[in-house]
């Protein structure tokens, strides 16, 4: 991985988890935190959304990206959220 790729990685990465951190209220991280949230949430939604049949395309790649990493740092935020009250 390029340095340059590495950035946008990362800026993919802080987008999603403060998306995220907007949408599930009362959990922002920080710009490090949601940097790993968003790059966690990724992951997770790399793996779980093919598998619940859901695959689009938007605008371009990187706005693709984005939401796809937010909509698996939502579903993390939650789960914290679920871990964290119990």
């Amino acid at each position: 991985m390029t340095a340059s790729g590495l950035i946008v990685f990362l800026l993919i990465g802080a987008i999603a988890g403060w998306l995220a951190g907007l949408i599930v209220r009362g959990f922002g991280f920080g710009l490090l935190g949601n940097i790993v949230v968003g790059i966690i949430g990724a992951f997770l939604a790399g793996w779980l959304l093919p598998r619940l049949g859901i695959s689009f395309m938007l605008v371009s790649p990187l706005v693709t990206s984005i939401v796809y990493a937010m909509i698996g740092a939502v579903v993390l935020l939650v789960i914290l959220g679920l871990i964290r009250r119990a």
